[in-house]
């Protein structure tokens, strides 16, 4: 008989219940062991040839936040086509989507579907969509469901149908594929032998205590030898959130390149955030930002202000000294001191320009939280981080832009690649928005960038190029870290954190 540790024991005599082959959970659930125990026992048994280790991949797939509300609601096809049902089968295209519910954004999903699965038809000409059949359950709400109950599936175990099931959805972005290690263990020849002897189990002392020193036992007791390469169970010291780690080390890089940080409020006045950038009070451009107005108090004090309002003032009703026509209405003070949750950091930066700290030439960044009445998807937020910076000085251009948002993408985001498309704000020209690509990741918009035009810069005293960007400092954390869906951002799901490595 030979004698082996209390775990070792415990491992091989389940291993010779089961037929000599386990995975490491299912030796866990027979012997009511930790994992990391087993793997240690594992470790030792193998070195003496009694088992050998094996490792395998499988992949868990589970729900994500947008995936259960589907599980729970239906998804935005399905809740079209019973709509139409209740219908009769046909209607408007306005009627059937507010009969189905569909919140803002759902719309073109919904219909996307219904046309890609061949359950309904589009009729664009005369804004009908027809229902062309009652489908039964298919196998991606089939899925949705088993996950509802269940949690997590092993993707290796699902019929060839659900696997098909777990691309679609995957592709829509609706759960979640990882993967883990699964390690099984296997009776050597030696280990039969040796379990067909008989196990005698070896009482071993892992810790000197005072009593066993006090007591002189010490010397009677077996001590536990220790290997240092054996697995051990994970630890989770406390860490800074990845997120927060990651706005913290883009600080440190701006300060690094000769940035200045910049601030303001985040209840701002209509001045800054609209006025000031030539965003007039009665026309479309307006709407560029959703905004959220202060209900009480609703008004600002503008009196410090006097002499740039009256500025901005001239040149929204006729151009000023700007060389501009102006947007020829008549400017309302009252409703530039109109208070609001700040819609974009570029108000930081027209304080900035009218501060008594601004340098000519300089740089100048900030960092900030911003609001927008956005429908919340996995890349919008009702509030959001934004990233802003200014470069002021003699022979500025486009070019120079240019460059700066390529070291944005590159060396924040991780980016591969980087493209400029042409676009408009009311206080940029020329405008332009960054996009980039990350291999395994896709393209991804990041914000808008441009050059302040003269009707911004003149009225608050500015006669050099001022060079602008606001990029969405959320999504450079995404590409940079592999995330499709925002919200994880701000999530409470400790695995997650706790995997993500600290750099």
């Amino acid at each position: 008989m030979v004698e082996l540790r209390e775990n070792e024991a415990k491992t091989l005599l389940a291993l010779k219940e089961a037929g000599g082959r386990l995975n490491v959970s299912e030796i866990a659930k027979k012997g009511g062991l930790a994992h990391a125990a087993i793997m240690r026992a594992a470790l030792s048994l193998k070195s003496k040839d009694l088992i050998k280790i094996t490792e395998r991949k499988i992949r868990k797939v589970s729900l994500n936040d947008e995936g259960r509300t589907y599980a729970d609601v239906g998804l935005p096809e399905r809740r079209l086509v019973d709509a139409l049902a209740r219908m009769g089968g046909e209607a408007g295209l306005d009627e059937a989507l507010k009969a189905a519910s569909l919140e803002k954004g759902l719309s073109a999903i919904a219909l996307g579907w219904l046309s890609r699965k061949g359950w309904g038809r589009i009729e664009k000409k005369n804004r009908v969509v027809r229902l062309l059949k009652e489908p039964s359950e298919g196998a991606d709400e089939q899925l949705l469901r088993l996950l509802k109950s269940k949690g997590t599936m092993n993707v290796e175990s699902l019929a060839d149908e659900m696997k098909d099931a777990v691309k679609l959805l995957k592709g829509r972005k609706l759960i979640e594929v990882h993967e883990e290690t699964q390690r099984e263990l296997e009776l050597t020849n030696e280990g039969w032998e040796l379990v067909k002897k008989g196990i005698r189990i070896t009482t071993e002392v892992s810790q000197v205590t005072p009593e066993l020193l006090v007591t002189g036992k010490w010397r009677e007791v077996k001590l536990r030898r220790y290997n240092i390469k054996a697995a051990v169970a994970p630890i989770w010291p406390g860490k800074k959130h990845p997120y927060l780690r990651f706005l913290d080390e883009l600080k440190q890089k701006l300060i690094a390149l000769g940035f200045k940080e910049m601030a303001g409020p985040i209840v701002e006045l209509s001045f800054f955030n609209c006025d000031g950038l030539y965003m007039p009070q009665d026309h479309p451009a307006r709407e560029v930002h959703d905004m959220y107005f202060i209900k009480e108090p609703e008004y600002g004090d503008l009196d410090r202000y006097k002499e740039f309002l009256e500025n901005v003032r001239e040149t929204h009703e006729n151009g000023w000294k700007t060389g501009s026509k102006g947007w020829r209405y008549s400017f309302s003070s009252l409703e530039a001191a109109r208070l609001m949750l700040r819609s974009q950091t570029t108000a930081a930066s027209v304080r900035m320009l009218i501060s008594e700290e601004l340098e000519i030439p300089g740089k100048y960044f900030a960092i900030a939280r911003c609001f927008r009445p956005d429908v919340i998807d996995k890349t919008h937020l009702t509030e959001f981080n934004q990233v802003e910076g200014i470069i002021l000085g003699e022979d500025l251009g486009l070019k120079d832009l240019l460059g700066v948002l390529k070291r944005f993408a590159i060396e924040v985001a991780g980016a591969d690649k980087v493209k400029y498309r042409p676009d408009y704000f009311p206080f940029t020209e020329p405008s332009v928005e960054l996009v980039a690509y990350k291999k395994g990741y896709g393209w991804m918009e990041f914000g808008g960038s441009g050059i302040f035009r003269p009707e911004v810069t003149l009225p608050l005293g500015i006669k050099v190029p001022v060079l602008a960007w606001g990029l969405g400092v959320d999504r450079l954390f995404m590409m940079k870290m592999g995330i499709e869906d925002i919200r994880y951002l701000f999530s409470y799901d400790l695995d997650w954190i706790r995997r993500v490595e600290v750099v």
